[in-house]
């Protein structure tokens, strides 16, 4: 069995790849600022040389739209490189990132970048948007008496837990470089989502489709952010929110 980092690993993603990795026997780490074990900040690499003696395999879920992943990236790269143990290293990305001019997507892409030229196996996995996403935009909308949500922006979540089980599948195999998408099994604009979601929760908010401006836009107009051909998932969007309850 392997010794397995996995960073991010308290998060809604990192939480499950770490209780299906343990399930199969494998020795797993935590990486958190706040663990007793394995305290590390991915913001200055502290902590990161000891979390990766001895490890075989790194798992990088961590993320934060408001920034720091190229540089966390960086310290986790050079951390592998000097433990002399490292051969793998899997990340999760997300479908769209070279052609949706976003902030976030653009780091995205970077990282990716960054992992190809480091000398390290590695393996990339891109998904389209989890189920939660979906839920967690319209929640934030429907806080007011009308729920605004972009015009003609068509989403395809996934579940969670299904990529999971893809990246545990992952970290126990060779490096495979960038492999094939994750989609949703269902395709709709966030409009058609956001009626679906207050429906189910019982919620009369009135849904409105608003046109937006700006390249990031337009990358979703034009569905950058889809993987129609790898729609492998296979819970729906009323499943997850039936099993929400």
């Amino acid at each position: 069995m392997s010794t397995i980092l996995v960073t991010g690993g308290t998060g809604n993603l990192g939480a499950l790849v770490v209780t299906r990795l343990r399930d199969q026997g494998h020795e797993v780490r935590v990486l958190s600022r706040h663990s007793p074990e394995f305290p590390v900040d991915l913001r200055d690499g502290s902590g990161l040389d000891a979390a990766m003696a001895g490890a075989e395999v790194v798992v990088h879920c961590a993320s934060s739209p408001r920034g720091g992943d190229e540089q966390a990236a960086g310290h986790l790269i050079r951390a592998a490189r000097r433990s002399g143990t490292v051969a793998h290293v899997v990340y999760i990305s997300i479908v769209g990132v070279d052609v949706v001019p976003l902030g976030y997507y653009e780091t995205k892409l970077r990282v990716e970048r960054l992992l190809e030229g480091s000398g390290l196996g590695f393996t990339i996995l891109r998904t389209t948007q989890f189920h939660d996403l979906v839920a967690e935009v319209v929640d934030r909308v429907a806080k007011l008496p009308v729920a605004l949500l972009p015009k003609g922006v068509r989403v395809q979540p996934i579940a969670v837990e299904e990529v999971a089980d893809r990246l545990a599948e992952l970290a126990v195999a060779a490096p495979a470089g960038r492999v094939a998408d994750m989609g949703g099994p269902e395709i709709r604009t966030l409009e058609e989502w956001g009626r679906s979601y207050l429906a189910a929760r019982g919620r009369g908010r009135r849904v409105v489709p608003v046109p937006l401006a700006g390249k990031a836009y337009g990358g979703f107009r034009r569905g950058g952010n889809l993987t129609p051909s790898r729609a492998v998932g296979r819970t729906t969007f009323a499943e997850f929110l039936e099993r929400r309850g």
